[in-house]
């Protein structure tokens, strides 16, 4: 439901949520079904399920054959320079880096999507649990602050989380990688299963299928995955999971959700007490109206940065420093996975044998680094997993007209060799010096600040990728693969886009943002559940954790409002 209207009463709910991304989406839907007239607010425009524009047009259908033109890139500089792709059939999910500009103090790329769904109709998909090795890393290492939950305070959550949005995947026993609730995983073709068999035999080494939301069964109104590769237009069957698929229509479906697009929430309102918030301020994008949201209690699901902006903004005598920021801790620890490098090798096996489809998802290689007394190293902490996948040439390796005529035709009768290639993601330590700061001196396209981003990796992360690239050439030689290359294509902080830790959980109101609940310590109707609250980043995709600790916060948010203490 769309509402705009005057008068407080009519502006009252008992939730206000702050995004519709995947946390976003999770919160309205676990407050919604619980019985909360619930106010979701979306900076950027409805989009609903299924309306898609490009999902179901080919290359030839749309501009300039999918290609953007310089002019149209003037707009996209520092996304032009990411790699990402910026084609015509994608184009319209990416705000504009001209009209939401940023200051890189040290180089940093901001990816942001900016409509009802953000980045959930965006995301790579890959979803995987954090387990203990990652829970106690900090307190074990004296790195940071301790986490204040550990894996058995999650599991059911990501139970939970899991069989709702439907994740294709097996479980494996690997202590480094938790089980989980899996529909059937996606087929290995015939070289990533003989690589499989080679590296556990001569290395001991596990290599797995993606796990990856999703569907490989049908799921409610959601049909099954249908190995398109066109993800990132959105999905018109729902096959992987998005808020604007799953959570939001849930949701919906209670009749006690709201959602305000065209809403840029600017700063949480602290009420006469001071003790807690009783509202949120908007900009509306569209009229250039402020206006006053009310509520119990406010879930932050902006995005790490989006939430830490919020509470940045927030200013008031009992906060001069930001929203909840005693501790001094607040838009600081940016964490991402640093990534872009790893290698690759040919096969002189399998001749007769084709792969086909465009899965939407790759192989894995769990962490085997500092797992144990065993595989710890020297030189760096933590560790990374590697994805990829091998699949055959085709017709294409000729697009460059390395030949012509008879012998182009009789060359595009046969298929090229087969390739097996991996990437690895590590983890990046969570350094205080690592932040981001508002910048009042430089204004987006409504006048309002913008951010300053000043985060590096440092000797750790530098050490780990010496690894990186050297383990994955080993494990490619010893799997029988043919001329292994390595890379290093290098990646600034924010590439990864897993960006994390800036309003961080712990223990100690003195030395965090939030605690276990994900409550901000001095404000405890105030609830932050996106990629800020983490403590630590392990090396896997993030995303399924922000899941289930939003579901578990809400949870308790509902709790607590029953007994009288929000």
């Amino acid at each position: 439901m769309y509402f705009n209207s005057e008068g407080k009463e009519e502006v009252t709910y008992d939730a206000i949520v702050v995004g519709s991304g995947i946390s976003g989406g999770w919160a309205a839907k676990e407050l919604s079904e619980k019985g909360l007239k619930t106010l979701v607010l979306e900076r950027g425009r409805m989009v609903r399920h299924g309306e898609y524009p490009t999902a179901n047009m080919e290359d030839w259908e749309l501009p300039n054959r999918n290609r953007m033109t310089p002019e149209q890139m003037k707009d996209y500089k520092i996304q032009e320079r990411t790699g990402y792709t910026m084609k015509p059939a994608t184009q319209h999910w990416w705000p504009k880096d001209t009209e939401n500009p940023y200051t890189e103090i040290k180089p940093f790329d901001w990816i942001r999507a900016y409509h009802v769904g953000g980045r959930s109709l965006l995301w790579g998909r890959q979803s995987y649990r954090l387990g203990d090795l990652d829970f106690e890393a900090n307190a074990k290492e004296g790195i940071a602050v301790d986490w204040p939950v550990r894996y058995k305070d999650l599991a059911p959550w990501y139970d939970y989380v899991e069989t709702f949005i439907g994740v294709s995947g097996k479980n494996e026993g690997l202590f480094q990688l938790p089980d989980g609730k899996f529909l059937p995983p996606m087929e290995y073709n015939c070289l990533e299963l003989e690589v499989k068999k080679r590296l556990k035999e001569k290395m001991g080494r596990d290599l797995i299928m993606g796990r990856t939301a999703h569907l490989t069964e049908p799921k409610g109104n959601r049909g099954t995955c249908q190995t398109r590769d066109r993800c990132m237009r959105g999905c018109p069957f729902g096959a992987y999971f998005s808020s604007n698929a799953s959570t939001l229509p849930a949701a919906e479906a209670t009749g006690n959700l709201t959602i305000r697009p065209f809403s840029i929430v600017t700063e949480i309102i602290l009420d006469e007490s001071n003790k807690k918030a009783k509202g949120v301020r908007i900009l509306d994008s569209e009229t250039k109206e402020t206006k006053e949201y009310f509520a119990k209690v406010v879930f932050l699901c902006a995005s790490a940065f989006g939430s830490a902006y919020i509470m940045m903004n927030s200013i008031s005598d009992r906060f001069p420093n930001g929203f909840g920021n005693d501790s001094g801790e607040l838009g600081h620890n940016v964490m991402d996975h640093h990534f872009r490098l790893g290698a690759s090798g040919r096969s002189d096996e399998f001749k007769d044998k084709l792969d086909k489809g465009r899965r939407p998802t790759g192989i894995y290689i769990p962490r085997f680094r500092n797992i144990d007394a065993k595989s710890k190293m020297p030189n760096f902490l933590r560790g990374y997993g590697y994805q990829g996948g091998g699949g055959r040439e085709g017709w294409g390796r000729y697009i460059s007209e390395a030949e012509y005529g008879k012998s182009l035709k009789d060359s595009l009768a046969n298929c090229g060799d087969w390739t097996f290639g991996i990437m690895a993601f590590g983890e990046c330590l969570p350094y205080h010096e690592n932040r981001i700061l508002l910048n009042k001196d430089v204004k987006d396209i409504y006048g309002l600040p913008t951010l300053s981003m000043d985060a590096e990796w440092k000797e750790n992360e530098k050490e780990m990728r010496k690894d990186m690239m050297s383990a994955a050439a080993e494990m490619l030689e010893a799997a029988g693969l043919k001329e292994v290359n390595t890379y290093d294509a290098g990646c600034n902080p924010g590439l990864g886009i897993h960006e994390m830790g800036t309003a961080r959980m712990g223990t100690d109101p003195k030395t965090s943002v939030l605690n276990k609940w994900n409550q901000v310590h001095a404000a405890p109707n105030v609830f932050v559940t996106d990629g800020a609250f983490m403590t630590s980043a392990s090396c896997v995709n993030p995303s399924l954790t922000y899941m289930a600790f939003t579901a578990r916060a809400a949870n308790y948010a509902v709790e607590e409002l029953k007994k009288g203490n929000l």
